[in-house]
């Protein structure tokens, strides 16, 4: 891309401009919360679905705040004196924040949006005009090389990220700059890359105005842009992760065959990260007729990694085809151009043998054990964000549990999980329930089934006995055999921890 198409975004090289205006729009209360307060509810969940409608209707006043609304997010033009009142005015027209239009009215050069961080912080984030929020329908008929602000996607990633104090992190495809934006408050480096200088020109806008230390910004495309040698302890990425014919749109396209650009992100991730480092990332993946397709992404996981995989979503080649086309507005258009599109899209995926993508999440742990452990399942139930201290806990147990065998569990002490319930399901008025299932209300919200052993074990795990002194107490009340019981009771144990209905004490 050449510079003259940066030259419609504001300058990077007036920081005291940037921090002006960043004031201004704190003290007009330009933030998430005052944005909450002024919208209501419903206008301001509509505004995160790119619908502007409630927001006009409730920005109709002459407050600062209604008018930075109007002027920012809504892309209305405002009076210049109006403007004058609440913002540096000469000094964002000079340096590119405001445009003038028809002499006594300015307009915004790219949508600001008010984001909250995780600490209460008051982040701005910057994207094109039009594209604050990802996903929104349309955008690519205008320009393949947008960039897109803040969508599910991105606050899923930054939502699942690991956030423990770390020396380097790396964002690849970093967009409007969300995850490095987030992981400048816990690394001490940050460094972002995107194939887009329009992205990384953003990125730099985006942790300006939101106060935060810069990254180190290089353009290329996946690993490319990382030197030799050079390892971290995280790395997050939101790629263009959509499996399509061609390579038509920047923002969401990767331009290698099928799921290859996942698959090759997965697997060059291992050599970049340091000892007991994280790499994070959404993907999409192709079901293929004859092929399991955990097995396909088991053989993405690179030596020396644990790997945890969930799959949330899986769409059929018809709705995965017309999501896409709708994200890019192609429904719009001639019918005959969107027709063509779409038997391209299915053409695609016949000669590959596709016949579903999914969708998830992959989290990879760089170890040096001899024989990772690689989780892969399909989880679509409503889980709760963050859960960046889940997958924390998640492979701190997976540590656990691969160093104590059998009998070290039985000399363990654990403890029960956080906010867990014991649900007895049976036919009304019996005696007995047909089962019992422990259900977390907490992280992945998980549900599973136990035996009146380990639903009496669970519920008296407090850090207090070890294992094998509850079984011999559980035995002596059920008249069992407390060998018998010992050697039967791990597996379930085992499960439990695993999958965090029981943390060691």
């Amino acid at each position: 891309m050449s510079n003259s198409s940066l030259s419609s975004l504001p300058s990077i090289d007036r920081p005291e401009i940037t921090s002006r205006l960043r004031d201004a729009l704190l003290a007009a209360s330009f933030t998430a919360d005052g944005l909450l307060e002024l919208l209501g509810a419903p206008a301001y969940a509509a505004l995160a679905r790119s619908e502007t409608v409630p927001a006009l209707r409730a920005t109709r006043g002459d407050t600062p705040l209604e008018m930075l609304v109007r002027l920012f997010l809504l892309q209305q033009p405002v009076p210049h004196a109006r403007v004058a009142d609440v913002l540096p005015l000469a000094e964002c027209l000079e340096s590119g924040w405001l445009v003038s239009i028809g002499g006594d009215e300015v307009a915004a050069a790219v949508d600001v949006r008010p984001y909250g961080g995780p600490g209460g912080e008051d982040w701005f984030i910057v994207s094109d005009l039009g594209c604050a929020v990802g996903g929104a329908g349309g955008i690519g008929s205008r320009d393949e090389r947008v960039v897109l602000g803040v969508g599910g996607a991105s606050t899923t990633l930054a939502g699942i990220t690991v956030r423990t104090p770390v020396s380097a992190a790396l964002d690849l495809g970093t967009g409007s700059g969300i995850q490095a934006l987030h992981a400048a408050q816990h690394a001490t480096r940050v460094t972002a890359t995107d194939v887009n200088p329009r992205a990384l020109h953003i990125t730099a806008l985006t942790l300006a105005l939101s106060g935060a230390p810069g990254a180190d910004l290089r353009e290329g495309s996946l690993f490319e842009p990382v030197r030799e040698g050079e390892t971290y302890d995280l790395i997050v990425s939101n790629p263009p992760f959509v499996i399509s014919p061609g390579a038509r749109l920047t923002y969401r396209d990767g331009g290698m065959g099928g799921d290859d650009l996942c698959r090759s992100l997965v697997q060059g991730a291992g050599e970049r990260l340091r000892e007991g480092g994280f790499a994070q990332f959404l993907a999409n993946w192709q079901h293929v007729e004859g092929e399991d397709w955990q097995d396909r992404i088991r053989s993405w996981v690179p030596r020396g990694c644990d790997a945890w995989i969930v799959q949330r979503e899986v769409q059929d080649v018809t709705q995965y085809a017309e999501l896409w086309l709708r994200d890019a507005g192609d429904h719009r258009g001639d019918p005959a151009e969107y027709q063509a599109r779409y038997d391209a899209w299915l053409d695609e995926f016949e000669a590959r043998k596709v016949k579903a993508v999914g969708f998830g999440w992959i989290t990879l742990r760089r170890t040096g054990t001899a024989v990772p452990s690689v989780t892969v399942e399909e989880w679509p139930h409503p889980v709760e964000q963050p859960l960046g201290e889940t997958v924390r806990a998640h492979f701190d147990r997976l540590d656990f549990l691969r160093t104590h065998d059998d009998a070290d569990l039985l000399e363990g002490h654990f403890r029960l999980g956080a906010e867990i319930v014991q649900e007895q399901v049976g036919l009304p008025g019996a005696e007995d329930p047909e089962h019992v299932v422990l259900r977390q209300h907490r992280g992945m919200r998980r549900a599973t089934k136990v035996d009146t052993v380990g639903a009496g074990f669970a519920g008296v795990c407090d850090g207090t006995l070890s294992a094998g002194r509850i079984l011999d107490a559980i035995a002596q009340l059920m008249g069992e055999d407390p060998v018998l019981l010992r050697d039967r009771t791990p597996a379930q144990i085992r499960l439990l921890v695993e999958q965090g209905f029981l943390d060691p004490a």
